[in-house]
């Protein structure tokens, strides 16, 4: 009965903390292990939350049942966040190649209205980020596992203008100038 108390009172909490983080499960494997009497299945679970304001991670986890896995790795998901600058909190400040293993990605920033064009585990990690206008194209592995950790590959290398020019100890103003990438409304002149 005590048990029954505990367990009421975590998902309590767990739907607390949901409210403030989006999960999204991008793969799950079964794995086998061959033993004497025969084979014990196992599941692999890969998800990646986010609060859609700039904080992304993801996790792995593994166990007997599909329900377990999926809360080991949204537990480790939330452990392993890292916040990622965004411009006008909807697209990246400037285009990004990651890679991990044999996976390659490319994510490039886009004008408003493009939306999100990502295939999979991209689209998965995008959406839970928050951006709503990039472009991404993965080359290579299309393993899950290595294309969400090459996606968080170029995004960790994203920087902000205000932390380049912080470094550099110059104005905003003097690292940006005007942007010809199109996708900022600002830096467009209309001829």
């Amino acid at each position: 009965m005590a048990e029954e108390r505990g367990r009421g009172r975590r998902n309590r909490d767990r739907d607390e903390e949901q409210s403030e983080f989006v999960d999204k499960l991008v793969g799950i494997n079964r794995v086998a292990k061959t033993v004497k009497g025969g084979k014990n299945f196992g599941f692999a679970a890969l998800v990646v939350v986010g609060d859609q304001k700039g904080r992304a991670g993801f996790g792995k986890g593994k166990a007997r049942e599909v329900p377990e896995a999926i809360r080991k790795a949204t537990e480790e998901a939330k452990r392993n966040m890292v916040r990622i600058p965004l411009r006008e909190g909807r697209t990246l400040h400037h285009d990004g190649r990651g890679r991990w293993g044999a996976g390659k990605v490319v994510l490039r920033a886009a004008p408003p209205g493009t939306g999100v064009i990502a295939g999979g585990p991209m689209r998965a990690v995008m959406e839970v980020l928050g951006v709503q206008d990039v472009v991404g194209k993965s080359i290579g592995s299309s393993n899950p596992y290595n294309m969400v950790r090459a996606t968080f590959d170029a995004l960790t290398g994203q920087a902000s203008p205000r932390s380049v020019a912080s470094k550099r100890g110059l104005k905003v103003q003097d690292v940006v100038g005007r942007r010809t990438d199109g996708a900022s409304e600002a830096g467009v002149v209309e001829a």
